[in-house]
């Protein structure tokens, strides 16, 4: 992973007003949405727009487009005016299996990546062979409210009744390389149950979370990088593991490879952040 995926912002497709604030956010990554969040009868109008401003300046923010199922009539048209458009990726909803992302990954140009919607019972299911699909396949985001309604659940604090479906995709997306992004918190004027529930997903091990509102771009930035301490112990580790003739040893604890690799793993995460600030 080259880049931060701390806070990944939702914007509605058919807000010009909307999209061009986003320019200004503090989002690791934008996702211009012309599913859930655009009407019907703005479709059309929606897809023009979000496909004319991704072309624009985003600075080093990530700029995805989520198009409409293929199996709405709007998903094709979606689809084919985004790969035109040339996104830094598109993201399918409610996605079941394998080949249909196979069959778009054959269409993309350019540097466009894909990214999978995980909110089905079937596509939980089928994560292990999504996540192995193609090799244009770079993240998946959960899309937990549509889970819990699909698994006939409710939302929790705990968020129980969809753990076995984050732990699935968590599995599957690190087991192939992929980027893995938390679904959202839907009270967003809550700001103390955010960042419970982001950190609950830092613990977890996922990459960050994906926000429906512009005020929780700072609580999700914030727990989703390594802070001063845990830098400074990284580096320790490095340092220790580095300089050592036989065991190595920081505040009375065995330093293993795999303190190091995860040592390397935060260094380098922080480096991605503080190029998104530059």
């Amino acid at each position: 992973m080259s880049h931060p995926y701390r806070s990944v912002l939702y914007l509605p497709g058919s807000r010009e007003r909307v999209l061009e604030k986003a320019k200004t956010l503090a989002a690791d990554a934008l996702i211009f949405d012309l599913e859930d969040a655009v009407a019907p009868e703005d479709k059309l109008a929606a897809r023009d727009l979000v496909c004319k401003m991704v072309q624009r300046g985003y600075g080093a923010r990530k700029r995805l487009i989520r198009v409409n199922g293929l199996d709405t009539e709007w998903g094709e048209g979606d689809l084919e005016d985004a790969i035109a458009a040339e996104p830094d990726g598109i993201l399918v909803p409610k996605v079941n299996g394998p080949d249909e992302l196979r069959a778009i990954a054959a269409r993309l140009k350019g540097e466009t990546r894909l990214w999978a919607m995980m909110e089905t019972p079937m596509g939980i299911l089928n994560a292990k062979e999504i996540a192995a699909s193609t090799p244009k396949l770079e993240g998946f985001v959960m899309g937990t409210n549509d889970l819990v309604k699909e698994l006939f659940a409710s939302h929790t604090t705990s968020r129980a009744p969809v753990m076995t479906a984050l732990s699935l995709c968590l599995l599957a997306a690190r087991a192939h390389g992929l980027v893995c992004v938390d679904g959202v918190y839907n009270a967003f004027k809550d700001e103390d149950g955010l960042r419970a529930e982001c950190q609950q997903g830092l613990e977890m091990g996922f990459d960050g979370k994906t926000l429906i509102h512009p005020a929780q771009i700072e609580a999700a930035n914030e727990v989703f990088a390594p802070d001063d301490a845990a830098l400074a112990l990284a580096r320790r580790y490095i340092e220790a593991f580095e300089g050592a003739s036989g065991v190595a040893v920081v505040d009375g604890k065995i330093v293993e490879n795999l303190h190091v690799e995860n040592a390397v793993r935060l260094l380098a995460k922080a480096d991605m952040i503080s190029k998104m600030k530059n």
